[in-house]
């Protein structure tokens, strides 16, 4: 059989060998297996590796590879063509190496590192919260010493029988999870249905459109949606009094709407409590100062965020190409943002998959950001990473990945190649 050696995007860090397997379909206990399309989870037992063909790294469909934690490399369909089922073969999810020269990548244990006290090799203090759908990641995220919990994925929390969710369904799932969290205080992000993510309940009359159409506070209005807004609201008002609540407003577009929607939620709840507000596209994170005059701590959501700055629909694997997390004019982007939030920027989280993509996160670290919302499987890969770098050295790479002139020249950094989460 020929030797097969090919460099893939990488997307989860960690080592793999194994025996390939083409699907979900058998017993993927100690194998690679080779997805066509990204499956939803949960992964029990989960495989040694996965390797994704065509995968849109950004896509709703990679995000559970991502929380898997199980390593994970994103390939082209002409790459495919060069593995078959049956064949050993193992890679490294830092650097995007798949070989079959097994000898050549040595096997990489979990690193045993908590994220409590995260610290960079000079003392820096970084905050790493976690993103969480359900009680699995919250039981993770107090496993791995998360700082807190932020960001609940309320959306994802559904009634079993289908039925429309109530105050009482959400205060059971918030408390749920609460007292999964061991007092860490919680940030519940309000439901925040978008066209990949659209409920069976949800009539089919209500358009939701997207990112350049109606997601977030943006369908807030709706009857069957502001049914759903004010039960969490509810919900969130009877257990404040018992845990550390925070609210965060999705997909919020500018000042007005966000001065509009803080005193809608602070008129709803009878407990004062910190509100947040998620800032996805380019216009709402440049105004991230003024918002910092309203809301209490302002999340950025780099997924939504980047379909805007770079016009390409994140859950379509042909436009992937555009949405390249190494792209300088990202990161001169949002070099804008921090000089924009000023003297504020730790009332900032970044969230979604960019921070958590192997060599990303010293370049964000660089620009001074230093609040993250991150998968809870990735928090021992990522600590590590964090106590490799001082500020310094990512001060001089973030200035070197701005002023590069590609994707291809970034990649090539020291700092970038060689950091991964390794």
């Amino acid at each position: 059989m020929t030797d097969v050696h090919l460099t893939g995007m990488p997307y989860v860090s960690g080592t793999a060998r194994g025996i390939l397997q083409r699907g979900l379909q058998a017993n993927p206990t100690g194998r690679i297996v080779l997805l066509e399309q990204p499956l939803a989870g949960p992964f029990q037992p989960a495989p040694a590796g996965f390797i994704v063909i065509h995968g849109a790294p950004l896509s709703h469909a990679m995000i559970p590879l991502l929380g898997s934690g199980v390593p994970t490399i994103i390939i082209t369909p002409d790459q495919a063509n060069a593995l078959h089922e049956g064949m050993e073969v193992a890679f490294d999810g830092a650097t995007g190496l798949i070989t079959s020269d097994t000898i050549r990548i040595s096997r990489a244990p979990t690193p045993n590192a908590s994220a409590a006290g995260c610290a960079t090799a000079d003392g820096e203090r970084i905050h790493l919260r976690v993103s969480a759908r359900n009680r699995r990641a919250v039981d993770r995220a107090v496993e791995f010493g998360a700082e807190s919990i932020g960001l609940v994925r309320s959306e994802f929390l559904e009634p079993a029988d289908g039925r429309v969710p109530d105050t009482l369904f959400y205060q059971r799932a918030f408390r749920d999870l609460c007292e999964s969290a061991s007092g860490l205080p919680v940030t519940i992000r309000l439901f925040d249905v978008a066209a990949d993510k659209r409920p069976a309940w949800l009539p089919t009359d209500v358009a939701v459109d997207g990112v350049l159409g109606r997601q977030g506070v943006r369908l807030y209005r709706e009857e069957t949606v502001q049914c759903i807004y004010r039960a969490q609201l509810e919900a969130i008002d009877a257990l404040a009094g018992e845990f550390a609540l925070r609210v965060l407003l999705p997909y919020v577009a500018n000042s007005a709407e966000l001065q509009t929607w803080c005193g809608d939620v602070r008129q709803r709840l009878s407990h004062p409590m910190p509100i947040d507000a998620m800032a996805e596209t380019p216009a709402a994170a440049l105004e991230i100062g003024a918002w910092l005059e309203t809301a209490d701590f302002v999340g950025i959501g780099c997924n939504d965020l980047m379909q805007c700055l770079f016009g390409a629909d994140r859950d379509r694997p042909e436009v992937a190409c555009y949405l390249d997390p190494y792209a300088p004019p990202l990161y001169r982007f949002l070099a804008q943002v921090a000089g924009a939030a000023g003297e504020r920027l730790d009332a900032v989280q970044l969230c979604g998959v960019l921070p958590q993509l192997p060599g990303i996160l010293p370049i964000l670290l660089g620009l001074g950001f230093r609040v993250f919302s991150v998968e809870a499987n990735l928090l021992p890969w990522l600590v590590r990473a964090i106590a490799q770098v001082r500020l310094s050295d990512v001060q001089a790479l973030a200035k070197q990945v701005c002023a590069a002139r590609d994707a291809d020249t970034v990649r090539q950094l020291p700092g970038v190649s060689k950091t991964g989460h390794n």
